[in-house]
């Protein structure tokens, strides 16, 4: 929960409004730009294990909130959560990181940045899918807590529904060696996070088109990567979308849905391989 000494959080000003930021400097000129987008109830905190080794390789690394994540505000307006909104929010993000920017979305996040690469291709130098799949989730236990969350959306408040999720992980043992800091930092983000951009983004994890033929149409070199173990979206359909896209593929062994949290070292070393090389395939394994 600590930024490394190359980071600083700030408010980023962009003409789509004020966003949250982790932001970490190289100590010479930078290689490049990066926007780390994070995942449905996620936040630019997840993405902390990366910023120093990142910063380090040379890149100018910003992780944000979206909007009505967080630290950064958002409207009470379901229809302000599109992928086409968020993703123009995106846009504007790499516009002010200096842009064009490498493009690096983990799970929703990974939508979030197919939706800003097909509608303005030339901010973005790649586009990484990091645990995102092509569409809607398609594993049904996972599909079917998205449903139950968005029932519960309408009708009980989103501290309420921290409180219940809070107990039954706790009563799972999910919090085995959790740091009080980081059970403190988990309650916080949940409950700071919009009614409506929870809805609308658990919406679209249920009702979203698959667009990876438009998102191939744009000539943007594309990695596809996911965590061996991954659960969300199956390892088998993201190698398919791969394919499809006609990208790079990776397979972060020991990871599962979030390898910037598990496997730091290994991710950084995959992303900054694709950024010095975007038009080779033969990535880990």
């Amino acid at each position: 929960m600590t930024l490394p000494p190359c980071a600083r959080a700030r408010t980023l000003d962009t003409d789509r409004g004020p966003f949250a930021v982790h932001e970490a400097q190289p100590t010479g000129a930078a290689l490049g730009n990066v926007v780390l987008v994070p995942g449905f109830t996620g936040s630019k905190e997840d993405f902390i294990t990366v910023l120093e080794p990142l910063a380090a390789a040379g890149y100018h690394v910003l992780a944000y909130d979206q909007r009505g994540q967080f630290e950064t505000p958002g409207p009470d307006d379901e229809a302000a959560y599109s992928l086409d909104a968020l993703g123009a929010d995106l846009v504007a993000i790499a516009v002010a990181s200096g842009g064009p920017a490498h493009l690096v979305g983990h799970s929703f996040g990974g939508l979030v940045v197919r939706a800003a690469t097909i509608a303005a291709p030339t901010a973005v130098r790649t586009a990484t899918l990091l645990c995102s799949g092509p569409g809607v989730i398609t594993v049904a236990r996972e599909a079917e807590r998205i449903k139950m969350l968005i029932g519960a959306l309408g009708m009980f408040s989103v501290a309420d529904i921290w409180s219940y999720v809070n107990a039954a992980a706790a009563a799972n043992g999910e919090y085995e060696g959790v740091a009080p800091d980081v059970l403190d930092f988990l309650a916080r983000r949940f409950k700071g996070t919009t009614k409506a951009g929870l809805t609308a983004m658990a919406t679209t994890l249920t009702d979203t088109p698959d667009r990876t033929a438009d998102l191939a149409a744009t000539g943007v070199p594309v990695l596809v990567a996911y965590g061996e173990e991954d659960y969300i979206w199956l390892p088998a359909e993201q190698a398919e979308m791969a394919i499809r896209l006609g990208a790079a593929h990776a397979v972060i062994r020991g990871a599962a849905h979030s390898p910037a949290a598990q496997e730091p070292v290994g991710t950084v070393a995959l992303l900054t391989r694709f950024w010095a090389d975007p038009t080779s395939n033969v990535y880990m394994e």
